[in-house]
């Protein structure tokens, strides 16, 4: 099996922009099939209180962009109960952590998405912030 090459692929912390994250979707899309769609998060410029991200902690935060919200669940995610015998790993709302190249990108009503099937999110979380370095710095 050939292995496709990445080299000019963008990566998914290139690809996210400082979008508003609470914006509400006009007409969510309807998702068929074992599809999740999250909202990833973007890598901070700077702290709450106002410190300054440097260059080298950027570089490992980008790692955190493999942690989105779901925002849509497919009619079919999570319904192969030999893939889930515990049923769901998780619903809208959730926080969940993914491989930093899964996934198919997709602006949607001037949004960045990304589309992953099921059995993709690898974690849920309670919140990201608990993920997330520059969180201890702000306090």
């Amino acid at each position: 099996m050939r292995q496709p090459l990445l080299a000019n692929a963008m990566k998914n912390d290139e690809w996210i922009d400082a979008v508003d994250g609470n914006a509400e979707l006009i007409e969510p899309p309807h998702l068929p099939g074992f599809h999740i769609l999250v909202r990833p998060f973007s890598v901070k410029e700077k702290t709450k209180s106002g410190i300054f991200i440097p260059d080298s902690l950027k570089d490992d935060i980008a790692y955190l962009t493999t942690v989105a919200q779901v925002i849509i669940v497919g009619d079919l995610a999570y319904q192969d109960e030999n893939k889930f015998p515990k049923g769901p790993w998780c619903k809208e709302g959730d926080y969940v952590c993914y491989g930093k190249h899964t996934g198919t990108k997709l602006f949607y009503q001037g949004q960045r998405f990304i589309l992953l099937f099921d059995d993709q999110i690898l974690m849920r979380v309670d919140s990201p912030t608990h993920l997330d370095p520059t969180f201890n710095l702000s306090h």
